[in-house]
């Protein structure tokens, strides 16, 4: 189905930041472990609210 004039939900911005941040945490884990942490740290924080908005509740 073609979505191309649909806005994101709110689940779904988080969802794509949550991805983005895990990606960086990733790749800075072996450059710099405090880095790497810090982002690990926010992308828990936006799962926890992706769970309070769990679309399929």
């Amino acid at each position: 189905m073609i979505r191309f004039f649909r806005k994101k939900s709110k689940y779904e911005k988080l969802d794509a930041e949550y991805k983005k941040l895990m990606q960086q945490a990733f790749l800075l884990s072996t450059k710099n472990r405090k880095l790497s942490d810090e982002a690990a740290a926010k992308a828990d924080d936006i799962q926890k609210v992706m769970l309070e908005l769990d679309p399929e509740k």
